[in-house]
């Protein structure tokens, strides 16, 4: 998350071009929307299972970041591949990663939600509906993503879970009732999937990393250049880490 705001910052100055960068979790973690109440989380359970916590500069319920691919974007807000409302950008980023999965040979789709599906304001995890343009696969949830805009700028983040239990979440978070619990693992797997659910076998992290860029790139019509953080961009993602995403007080402020 340091990072993602640190490369954001030196895009808006016009030190970096816009950028899409992608990137797995190590350890497991369970990230909180910028406005969701810290009391969702079960500290024990996440504890003993060694996962971790952090809260993201974006908004949404809970995600865990576990055996998944996460990409983000960052561009100046007047760039036309981000340009226009938040929908409007969301529609034009998620052409990017539809046809990354379709190279893949995945039937994926991308459209306005389904205005009867509406999540309750007392769920806490994020991935049990979609939202309008995220990616889904026959009606179940595959990419979710999220948009934050600060002045100039626009990140825009989202997770495609590759491999695994799609339902662990539930088990870190925090319900009425154990009953409730059961229901919420019930609904999400009825509603979300894995990658590696769709084709039935354990997915690669590299070669789904490299169907997304193809995807950008085609869909995008850009050429992609590989990079690395530049020094200021390191210090500052460091100082963001130490001061904020690795300080209790802002993870746990709500």
């Amino acid at each position: 998350m340091a990072v993602d705001e640190a490369i954001l910052e030196s895009t808006i100055s016009g030190e970096t071009s816009a950028t899409l960068r992608l990137y797995d979790w190590q350890p497991y973690t369970l990230s909180l929307g910028i406005a969701q109440s810290f009391s969702d989380v079960d500290k024990k359970a996440l504890g003993s299972r060694g996962w971790d916590i952090v809260r993201r500069p974006t908004g949404g319920k809970a995600i865990l970041h576990a055996d998944e691919l996460t990409y983000s974007i960052c561009a100046q807000a007047n760039n036309p591949l981000v340009s226009g409302n938040v929908l409007e950008s969301y529609r034009k980023l998620s052409t990017g990663l539809l046809q990354g999965l379709q190279i893949a040979g995945i039937d994926v789709d991308s459209k306005p939600k389904d205005k009867t599906l509406s999540a309750s304001s007392i769920n806490p995890v994020c991935f049990q509906f979609p939202s309008d343009y995220e990616i889904t696969y026959h009606g179940k949830k595959l990419i979710g993503s999220a948009q934050a805009r600060r002045g100039l700028g626009i990140l825009q983040h989202g997770a495609l879970p590759l491999n695994g239990d799609i339902t662990r979440i539930v088990e870190v978070l925090v319900f009425p009732r154990e009953i409730d619990r059961q229901l919420a693992k019930e609904n999400l797997r009825q509603r979300a999937i894995t990658l590696s659910e769709i084709v039935q076998k354990p997915v690669n992290w590299q070669e789904t990393a490299d169907v997304i860029i193809k995807g950008f790139s085609e869909s995008l019509d850009i050429a992609l250049v590989p990079d690395k953080l530049s020094s200021a961009e390191l210090k500052r993602a460091y100082t963001l880490f130490r001061e904020k995403y690795n300080n209790p007080q802002w993870t746990e402020r709500i």
